[in-house]
C-alpha cells in the first residue's frame, strides 16, 4: 500500500459532480493498493499514520499526532499511485490491484483508521470521478508505503 499524507488546515472533496465533504484541520489520505497488499499492511499503516507527529505542539515543534490535536482525516483511493513511468511516457498500473481486491483493503483501512483515532473517517467513494482540493498546512506532504516501511 502506498499512501500520501498531507497535513491539511482544511479540505474538501466534491463526488461525480454532486456529492460534497469536507474536513477542518487534519489529513488528507490518498490511498493506493497493490495486488500484493495484505490486512497486516493494513494495521501497520493505520497504526503509523495515526501516530504520525507532524502537527505543531505549544512551542511550534512537530511534536503532536492528529490524534492530539483532534484532527479529522479523509481518505481517498489513488490507484495511480502505483503508475509506473518506467517505459514511454503513458502511465502503466499494472501492479495496482483489481477493484474487487482494492476495495475490499480500501474499505478494511478506513475502519481501522477510524478504530486507531476513535473517531469517524470522512472519504471519497472508491471507483468514482472525483475532486479534492485542499491547504496543504506546512507544507507537509509524506510518502508512506508499506512495502520499504521506512
Amino acid at each position: 500500500m502506498r499512501a500520501v499524507v498531507q497535513k491539511v488546515s482544511g479540505a474538501s472533496i466534491v463526488i461525480n459532480r454532486e456529492i460534497s465533504r469536507e474536513i477542518g484541520v487534519g489529513l488528507v489520505i490518498l490511498l493506493g493498493v497493490e495486488e500484493s497488499d495484505s490486512f497486516e499492511d493494513i494495521g501497520w499503516l493505520s497504526g503509523k499514520i495515526s501516530r504520525l507527529r507532524i502537527f505543531d505542539d505549544a512551542e511550534g515543534v512537530m511534536n503532536l499526532s492528529v490524534c492530539d490535536v483532534n484532527g479529522e482525516i479523509m481518505v481517498v483511493s489513488q490507484f495511480t499511485l502505483h503508475a509506473s513511468t518506467k517505459k514511454g511516457n503513458r502511465p502503466s498500473y499494472i501492479k495496482a490491484a483489481l477493484p474487487e481486491t482494492a476495495l475490499t483493503l480500501y474499505e478494511t483501512f478506513i475502519g481501522q483508521m477510524e478504530l486507531d483515532i476513535n473517531k469517524s473517517v470522512v472519504t471519497g467513494e472508491f471507483g468514482a470521478y472525483m475532486q479534492v482540493s485542499l491547504t496543504n498546512d506546512g507544507p507537509v506532504t509524506i510518502l508512506i508505503d508499506t512495502k520499504n516501511k521506512e
